[in-house]
């Protein structure tokens, strides 16, 4: 699955009808794998992190804080920029700043916990101009009432971006880390140094690597044939009301993307340790970074279920079906042991896969010329990634990892609300 990637002129079949917009369709799915590659090697650097530096798990989600938080703090002002420069010239300014954060894990892996928060910042601060300029990119690319399908295709390459990654970071970064926390106890001070330095550098090569493929990438991009995009102005807000904001569909659909990209990124970032865990599963960090691509692989997969179902099915039921089904599997993994809460929590991201898509198109459905607006919003809903995950961090660390994974399923709770209420949104 992972080595055949699909024709993406299937967005322009799946039309019914010649989409002249193909060409910048694929481009653009591109920066979907990038940033999907980017985020899910978090997973990987968090328990490697909290192993090299001795972190608390609360301290470890301060990764998750720095790299979502820049959402919150940067999506208005990329909204403000791309509204000044354009979307193809925002998406290579994000590209050249992601470019930049990678490559400060170079002197952060030298200069101790603290760079490595910059970095994460950085690199985020990049990849939030990126999703601001190519998700509306997305749903204008084609006919309005295939835009929930046609974002859940091109959010099924950033699922190939995620799967890769933790398979990819784990035999990159993680592979060499051969001692336990008995074991490195046992060593001298100056031993115990020399090991934490050299698992350090073990992110040099890898994160180096992606600021160039960011960089050709950014040339690539400027240099493409890519159609300006612009919204009917005639559209105003309800009740007269200038502004996105006037929209509640949108107000609960940015909730509905809070909530969902947290608990998604608080259960990736525990996974590990998740799988770690003697009743679960007893696995070893490098081992368990292979099936936290499975968690992410099962959102490649359950996309293209997704981007075929939605041709029939409300975007809004399907949400809140795969939505139960998340909350189900999570209690499951919260109540069980051994391989069925093993394999539970890892299913939970086959339903995740078009909750992001599908929230985000029902959030922007009719916003006329408030979408870029109503793009800004939903990004900074993101920082959702940055706040729930801390929040799982707090309860792991105090009643315990896996008694922590109600936070998650509390949030897919409003998620089936808000799925429910907006059922025949498109209809």
């Amino acid at each position: 699955m992972h080595n055949t990637a699909p024709n993406p002129t299937l967005a322009a079949a799946a039309d019914g009808e010649h989409n002249p917009h193909t060409g910048a369709l694929v481009i653009v799915t591109i920066l979907f794998f990038m940033w999907g590659l980017l985020t899910s090697l978090n997973d990987v650097l968090i328990p490697h992190l909290k192993s090299i530096y001795t972190l608390t798990y609360l301290q470890a989600m301060l990764v998750q804080f720095c790299f979502f938080g820049a959402y919150f703090i940067v999506s208005l002002p990329a909204g403000a920029l791309i509204r000044r420069i354009g979307y193809q010239n925002g998406a290579v300014t994000g590209l050249m700043i992601a470019a930049a954060g990678c490559a400060l894990f170079y002197p952060a892996s030298q200069g101790g916990y603290g760079l490595f928060l910059f970095a994460f910042f950085v690199l985020a601060s990049g990849i939030t101009i990126l999703q601001v300029a190519a998700n509306p990119y997305v749903t204008v690319l084609g006919p309005a009432r295939t835009a929930s399908s046609r974002l859940t295709l091109t959010q099924a390459f950033n699922s190939l971006g995620t799967t890769v990654a933790p398979a990819l970071g784990g035999i990159l970064i993680l592979s060499a880390a051969t001692l336990g926390a008995d074991q490195l106890a046992a060593l001298s001070g100056a031993e115990q140094a020399a090991y934490k330095a050299r698992e350090a550098a073990a992110v040099q090569g890898p994160y180096l690597g992606l600021a160039a493929a960011l960089a050709i990438l950014a040339v690539l991009f400027a240099v493409a044939r890519l159609p300006k995009i612009s919204h009917d102005d005639s559209t105003v807000a309800v009740d007269g009301k200038g502004g996105a904001m006037a929209y509640r569909h949108l107000v609960l659909g940015a909730l509905a993307i809070f909530l969902y990209v947290g608990a998604e990124v608080s259960i990736g970032s525990f996974l590990i340790n998740f799988l770690g865990e003697g009743h679960i599963a007893g696995l070893s960090h490098a081992d368990g970074a292979q099936y936290v691509s499975l968690y992410w692989g099962g959102a490649l997969v359950g996309r293209f279920i997704g981007f075929a179902v939605m041709r029939y099915v409300s975007p809004g039921k399907t949400l809140a079906v795969n939505a139960l089904g998340a909350i189900l599997l999570v209690l499951a993994a919260t109540f069980g042991e051994g391989k069925l809460a093993m394999w539970a929590i890892l299913a939970v991201g086959l339903c995740n896969s078009i909750m992001f898509p599908t929230i985000f198109s029902m959030a922007l459905h009719g916003l006329g010329k408030f979408t870029g607006q109503g793009s800004g919003i939903l990004c900074m809903a993101i920082v959702g990634g940055a706040v729930v995950p801390f929040v799982q961090g707090m309860f792991a660390d105090t009643i315990g990892l896996q008694p922590s994974f109600l936070v998650p399923a509390a949030c897919y709770l409003f998620i089936m609300y808000f799925g429910v209420k907006y059922a025949n949104l498109h209809r």
